[in-house]
């Protein structure tokens, strides 16, 4: 991937890893626009970063999906990157009263969201690239979220094959696989403590300017290429 003058779209482009990405990807001279479900994220970035155009979207809904496609086809036809990022995390039990609903939403944003835009903007003649946000959690579960983790897995084998079905329309695929971060996902003070999430973007922004397509960083690096006992180990410790 060339990392400069692009258009890029970045789902969940207002917090976290996204934020982290829409900063860097301006430094590199590039057009951002972001999309999410809260105006006043969008809003607090759009002021931050003038360049920034920003979408309100609920991507966890069919309909908005469609309409942020027509919107992109409309008025950004030249877009060549999408960064298929936004995700939601749920600590839970499976005996919780709410634990369906929760999943279902879980698996709408973290998956059906992905495959579809991925379906649709693959048919956007511009494109050229797409970006698919895992997790090392795709590797090995932490119990406490079991749909995050599912949801991380099945992006994780659906960004192996479209890596393979996309060659034919010349899309390059890359897997960012973060490890745990300092970021606000799945609540407020649970990820204290963890690394930083402009480190993460400085690593793998490096690993990308040196052409590699699966770009990890600390744990995440570690999950990826670990053995089946390796795996079954850190399991064991990850869930006491």
């Amino acid at each position: 991937m060339n990392i400069t003058n692009n258009k890029i779209l970045i789902t969940g482009g207002a917090s976290g890893i996204g934020l982290g990405l829409t900063e860097r990807f301006i430094q590199e001279g590039n057009q951002v626009i972001i999309c999410g479900r809260r105006e006043d994220a969008l809003r607090i970035v759009g002021d931050k970063f003038p360049s920034v155009v920003t979408k309100i979207c609920d991507l966890s809904l069919e309909e908005e999906r469609i309409e942020l496609f027509n919107w992109i086809s409309e008025n950004h036809s030249d877009l060549n990157v999408l960064v298929n990022n936004a995700g939601i995390q749920n600590w839970m039990n499976i005996s919780d009263t709410d634990f369906y609903e929760r999943a279902n939403a879980e698996i709408k944003t973290n998956v059906l969201a992905s495959i579809h835009l991925t379906s649709l903007f693959s048919n956007l003649k511009s494109l050229d690239t797409i970006i698919n946000v895992t997790s090392g959690l795709a590797f090995v579960p932490l119990t406490k979220v079991p749909i995050y983790c599912a949801t991380k897995a099945f992006f994780h084998s659906f960004t192996l094959s479209s890596k393979y079905l996309l060659k034919e329309k010349n899309i390059e695929v890359i897997e960012m696989i973060p490890p745990a971060l300092n970021t606000d996902l799945g609540g407020k003070g649970l990820h204290d403590g963890q690394p930083a999430v402009s480190d993460f973007i400085e690593s793998v922004f490096k690993q990308m300017k040196d052409g590699k397509t699966e770009v990890t960083f600390g744990f995440s690096a570690a999950l990826a290429k670990a053995t089946p006992e390796i795996i079954k180990a850190t399991f064991d410790r990850m869930n006491p």
